[in-house]
């Protein structure tokens, strides 16, 4: 066995595999479809050292964290709170049997494997890293401890691609919110079309990284402008000595009791109990105060050169959604008892059903469906519990809240409506004796609505014989109320923003109509509504498009779904704390509005925004078709391109470098082998879950930074599910207690760990942990303060050094480590491939273990198709516009 050393120099001589071949010493595949796969490891016998490493240990593979078992379909005790950002399906066939006999009692709360209560949890173990912004790392003993892989809450943060199974065929089939990558937002809404949704995932670049979890937001201390360069490093120094100090101090006593401590570990003890209690208490992490630096010299002609400032526009601290009241989460909780239920449930119960929640359930216990998570057979006992035996498959009641249940879950794989027969298919699955009537009450009642659709275009209707009266075939949709209103709203805004526009003032555009982006300069400057598609590289035409508007005096905005330089976010936007204000009619004071991310657009979220953009005004939609969707239900940009009802603009702008052939690529269904002499592409086999592990960490914490020069906080792990020896919450038990150990005090969370917050289902913010407090827990994300009650702590915060596919879309980090365990196989698809390599810039890592798996999924595994009415209700209005008289 070679020592680190001579892996070290023998690493820098080895070339970089890509994804056609195998790292040195690994056997070449037998036929080209193997040579083909992206580093499919057939053959090897034991797995080589990381390609990128230049200090591989040899040591063996890191045993995984224990999962917490979420794949179990049961209710959680925080309402199912998967995010939402995937859909759920965690794998298992939908239950067919409705009538409730054998039904499964309802699981308790779900608690995560080895999660340690508020102030009593584990040693940090093992010795921290220095952190990516230099701070000094503690130098801790190596004590079993740190958070376990199941420390990420029940679900509430995350987005993403969840493993296709058999009821992934049936868009009526339910939606499990458990871990495949299922069910990631925290209300556990978000689309599973085969998989997760989105993720909505959204991210950012690399996060800002936190000493310690210590904010040093603060202004300067006074005089700091006095010391010299060395003075205020010798502070820093002095600080940092101190904080080492005191937390080996901490650690040193025994902490069972309390009866010991004193200091700064009594009065975190005292804290935490004091949270507990639910009292007011102090933050009790550490923020630490800023260290003085002397300001660079500022020579006068460059201040009189500058414009005033102006005074930037207030961004209030963002609080989370509060529970609901006591009173009625009591009143729910006593019938939930009454029915055999768990009390953990009365919370999200209360939330979901409103004010008279209590009464709600004693009357129609099948309610109990309205809470994420909760399945049929499971509200079948609890009905039975509280009717007696008159409970049984034929209750009307029972029916309609499956009608409105089965809709629900269509909702989270991205179905805004199905079509009835597909409906009354999956009634008669869960039992009830005549589909038909009992969709037909649900429609008579207003409980859900049914449309008619066209099957053929209007264009292929106009081309028959005028005199010959044909019926048009149709096809019968069944939607809820908010969906159907979501897309009639966005088409007619559609509609509205084609209409009022008149083009005026087109010809002055044409000087700007050169160079990048000349094509949507120029269609843009014509038409009110544009739809532009390309890769990342194409992101440049729409901000040329921004400058050549800015120059002709138009108000311009641009909105993406996740943080980036120089735009603002369509949440914030929408929320009206980024972009422009309101006019006097509720509507954006601009001219021109582009979205980026376009893909990423839900139809409520989608249907908001375009309401809100003023007559007149120009809309261009820009993203990448190839993406994941939404994590919400619709396929808006999809719609509109396949609508075909206003001006489309393709980039040929292709994507850079090794990563960008590769991904290009893949969007076409070819695994191409790459020449990456930088070693941008590096394929890394594995033969377990386990050793999947291992050289992630390995790769994030040691091998990319010291191959590359980036740091740990801009490498972000992609995975295609949160459950399992190798997702995402496995991978962060491992990292955190590699990158940011400590003993998880508030809900499994430290000072400076990366996180992902869930503030709706299909969002998924990146952001770093602050502190925390009697209110909840304190996080900055991209610069905005945001705290989250501690009820909501563990639905909608997960930690966030490894994400799933759908919450990475949108954003783009220096390097990325994809890992593809064995069992990641049913989650592959082209378009979770696509967008997992895309998000690399600089370096792409892929952790291979699924064999031939991969290069079948780029070229055979499509999108699931979603049930929408969007595009059906475009070609509509287009076609009575056209037969509109002038």
């Amino acid at each position: 066995m070679s020592t680190d050393r001579d892996t070290e120099a023998a690493a820098a001589e080895t070339p970089t595999p890509t994804p056609g071949q195998e790292p040195p010493g690994t056997p070449a595949p037998d036929a080209p479809a193997q040579a083909a796969a992206a580093g499919d490891g057939d053959g090897a016998a034991a797995a080589p050292a990381d390609p990128v490493s230049t200090a591989a240990d040899g040591s063996a593979p890191a045993a995984p964290a224990a999962d917490d078992g979420r794949e179990a379909g049961g209710p959680s005790a925080s309402g199912g709170a998967d995010d939402g950002s995937d859909s759920g399906q965690d794998g298992e066939a939908p239950q067919a049997a409705a009538d409730g006999e054998g039904a499964e009692s309802m699981p308790p709360a779900d608690e995560d494997a080895g999660e340690e209560p508020a102030g009593s949890g584990p040693a940090d173990g093992g010795e921290p890293q220095a952190a990516a912004d230099g701070g000094a790392a503690d130098a801790s003993g190596s004590e079993a401890g740190g958070p376990s892989a199941g420390n990420g809450p029940a679900g509430g943060a995350d987005s993403g691609r969840e493993p296709r199974d058999a009821a992934a065929d049936n868009p009526a089939a339910p939606a499990h919110p458990a871990d495949g990558e299922a069910g990631e937002d925290p209300a556990g809404s978000g689309p599973a079309d085969g998989g997760d949704p989105q993720d909505a995932v959204g991210g950012d670049g690399p996060d800002a990284s936190a000493s310690g979890g210590a904010d040093t937001e603060g202004g300067t201390a006074g005089g700091a402008a006095q010391l010299s360069e060395a003075e205020a490093e010798l502070a820093a120094q002095r600080y940092e000595r101190e904080r080492i100090a005191r937390r080996k101090a901490e650690r040193e006593a025994p902490v069972e009791a309390g009866g010991k401590l004193s200091g700064k570990a009594a009065d975190l003890l005292a804290a935490v109990r004091a949270v507990e209690s639910g009292k007011s208490a102090p933050a009790y992490f550490d923020d630490a105060p800023a260290v003085p630096r002397r300001p660079a010299p500022e020579t006068h002609d460059a201040r009189a050169a500058e414009p005033a400032p102006q005074p930037p526009r207030p961004r209030p601290e963002a609080v989370a959604p509060s529970a609901p009241p006591a009173e009625r989460v009591e009143a729910v909780r006593a019938v939930l008892v009454r029915g055999g239920a768990p009390a953990e449930l009365a919370a999200p119960a209360a939330a979901a059903l409103g004010e008279d929640a209590a009464e709600q359930l004693t009357e129609d216990p099948w309610r109990l469906l309205a809470v994420a998570g909760v399945r049929p057979n499971q509200a079948d006992g609890f009905a039975r519990a509280l009717l007696g035996p008159g409970a049984g498959p034929a209750d009307e009641r029972r029916a309609a809240a499956l009608v409105g249940w089965l809709l629900e879950q269509a909702a989270l794989k991205g179905h805004t409506a199905l079509e009835a027969p597909a409906l009354e298919s999956a009634l008669a699955g869960y039992g009830v004796p005549v589909p038909a009537e009992a969709l037909g009450q649900a429609i008579a009642e207003g409980l859900v609505l049914v449309f008619h659709e066209p099957v053929a275009e209007p264009a292929a209707r106009t081309s028959q014989d005028s005199d010959a009266e044909t019926e048009q075939p149709v096809r019968v949709l069944v939607g809820l109320e908010g969906h159907a209103l979501a897309e009639e709203s966005l088409a007619d805004g559609l509609a509205r923003l084609t209409g009022t526009f008149t083009g005026e003032g087109t010809a002055a555009w044409e000087p700007s109509a050169a160079g990048a982006g000349a094509e949507l300069v120029r269609a843009a400057a014509a038409h009110g509504l544009v739809v532009h598609t390309g890769g990342e590289a194409a992101r440049a035409e729409p901000l040329a498009l921004a400058a050549a508007a800015r120059e002709h005096g138009l108000r311009t905005c641009l909105a993406a779904h996740a943080p980036a330089p120089g735009v603002v976010t369509v949440a914030g936007l929408l929320a009206g704390t980024e972009g422009p204000e309101r006019d006097a009619d509720g509507r954006f004071a601009l001219d021109l509005l582009v979205v980026l991310d376009a893909p990423q657009l839900d139809v409520e979220t989608a249907a908001a925004l375009v309401e809100s953009v003023p007559d007149g005004a120009r809309l261009v939609l820009s993203g990448d078709p190839a993406v994941l969707g939404s994590a919400g239900p619709g396929r808006v940009f999809a719609d509109l391109l396949a609508a075909r009802v206003c001006p489309q603009v393709a980039s040929r702008i292709p994507d850079p470098g090794p990563i960008g052939e590769l991904v290009s690529g893949i969007g076409i269904g070819e695994l191409n082998k790459v020449d990456a002499p930088g070693r941008e592409v590096v394929i890394v086999p594995v033969r377990d879950a386990g050793e999947a592990v291992h050289r992630t960490v390995q790769l994030v914490a040691e091998s990319v930074p010291r191959a590359f020069g980036i740091a740990a906080d801009g490498v972000q792990v992609i995975t295609p599910g949160h459950g399992g020896s190798a997702g995402t919450r496995a991978l962060n038990a491992a990292l955190k207690e590699r990158l940011n150990p400590g003993p998880g005090r508030f809900r499994g969370f430290d000072p400076g760990d990366r996180v992902v917050h869930v503030p709706s289902p299909g969002r998924a913010v990146p952001a770093r942990v602050v502190s925390a407090d009697a209110a909840g827990l304190h996080l900055d994300a991209a610069g905005s303060r945001v705290v989250v009650p501690k009820e909501l702590v563990e639905s909608r915060v997960r930690h966030g050094w490894a994400v799933t596919a759908h919450q990475a879309v949108g954003a783009r980090w220096p390097a990325v480590v994809v890992v593809l365990p064995g069992d990641a196989v049913p989650a592959l698809s082209r378009d979770w491939v696509y967008t997992a390599f895309g998000r690399a810039e600089r370096h792409l890592s892929v952790v291979h273990g699924v064999d031939q798996a991969l290069p079948h999924a780029v070229a055979e595994v499509l999108p699931k198709p979603r049930t929408t009415r969007l595009a059906g209700l475009l070609r509509g209005l287009a076609a009575a516009a056209q037969e509109r008289p002038e």
